[in-house]
């Protein structure tokens, strides 16, 4: 009798990876301020858009053709081949950690940051250094940074800016001085969230090239766009890497030939013809964050708002009874138990004013706040 065949000797990096999970069942019919979502959904411009999907297109394959113009198109300046398409930025942060690392290699990024960058890398067995934000304001430790882009030797170095959680903004003329100076390290921006602070590299890459190629000069450099937060389209999964022709052919050799769906396709050229209602949107929150802030502040519960649709509070009762009691009240926020740093803060997505003041009632009824509940 033949012997039945070994399995597969297990990747230690596969077998020692923790995943990185979020809670995703049981959301739909709450206020749901825990993943920095859009709170309205999309442009009815895209809802029309995605009906009017024949149905004999649901049997084909999706087709990509003049989606990459339309985006570069919104940014100005940029050629096809420096857009890459991707089913979300989850994907691209795999596609870019599988390209460009391997066992042995650095990966560096700041502590308390998005929480999928560590398994990405963690997947092709690379080290992470992860520098801590600084003071009570969170700062950018930007000494630190330097020290270990040139110590280090990293493969890659995730920045998210602004910084989610903590809405730290690092300057397009300080990303690029650091690009510059570590020329063998992929900087890779993830501007998920730019639009909420107007805080953005591409401005200044497309100014400094002056027509010419942006990346000529900073052929290292990444930054990541998506759908998800503006335009309310998180459900469709879709985006965008920009980068030097190069890197994007690198990565494109990584991905498959149809991650993203048509839906999704036809999503995007939707909400990138209708800027309008993404602008309107994101003023809406600006408006927003900036009342509860006035809340937050009268009330003197300890708080902090930087860049991005979210801030983090921390409640006297305690992150643990605060989400339990917004929980009855069918509002759903993020506790940062346990994170570095913002141990016993709640982050709290913005959505609209009127979101917001319901958010506010609940959080000053809970906290026991006097005369905070209108």
């Amino acid at each position: 009798m033949a012997k039945a065949p070994e399995p597969p000797a297990a990747r230690p990096e596969v077998e020692n990876l923790q995943s990185y999970s979020a809670p995703l069942e049981g959301r739909r019919g709450l206020l749901r301020l825990d993943f920095n979502e859009n709170t309205l959904g999309p442009s009815p411009k895209v809802v029309e858009a995605i009906r009017a999907i024949p149905a004999d297109h649901y049997a084909i394959y999706p087709e990509y053709n003049g989606l990459k113009e339309a985006f570069a198109n919104s940014l100005g300046g940029l050629a096809v081949n420096q857009i890459g398409l991707f089913n979300g930025v989850d994907a691209a942060l795999h596609a870019l950690c599988q390209a460009y690392g391997q066992r042995g290699d650095c990966m560096l990024t700041t502590n308390p940051s998005f929480g999928y960058y560590k398994p990405c890398a963690e997947m092709q067995g690379m080290e992470i250094e992860a520098i801590p934000y600084e003071a009570t304001d969170f700062s950018f430790p930007l000494t630190q940074i330097k020290s270990a882009l040139a110590g280090k030797n990293p493969r890659l170095f995730f920045l998210c800016n602004p910084n989610n959680p903590t809405g730290t903004c690092l300057s397009a003329e300080t990303i690029l001085s650091l690009a510059a100076e570590a020329p063998n390290c992929l900087v890779v921006v993830d501007e998920l969230y730019e639009a909420f602070s107007g805080n953005s590299v591409v401005p200044l890459l497309l100014q400094k090239a002056q027509g010419n190629n942006p990346f000529e000069h900073y052929p290292n450099l990444v930054v990541l766009r998506s759908l998800s937060k503006t335009a309310g389209i998180a459900g469709l999964r879709m985006g965008f890497a920009i980068a030097a022709a190069a890197v994007i052919d690198r990565v494109n050799r990584v991905t498959g030939p149809y991650d993203i769906n048509s839906f999704a396709v036809t999503a995007a050229f939707a909400a990138l013809a209708d800027q309008a209602y993404t602008n309107a949107y994101v003023a809406e929150v600006l408006l927003a964050k900036a009342w509860l802030v006035q809340q937050l502040t009268a009330a003197a519960v300890r708080h902090h708002a930087g860049g991005g649709n979210y801030l983090l509070i921390w409640p006297k009762v305690g992150v643990e009874a605060m989400d339990r009691g917004l929980r009855q009240r069918r509002i759903l926020c993020r506790s940062m138990a346990g994170k570095a740093l913002i141990d016993g803060s709640l982050r709290v997505s913005i959505g609209t004013r009127e979101q917001m003041q319901l958010f506010w009632r609940a959080f000053a009824a809970i906290e026991g706040l006097q005369g905070s509940t209108t």
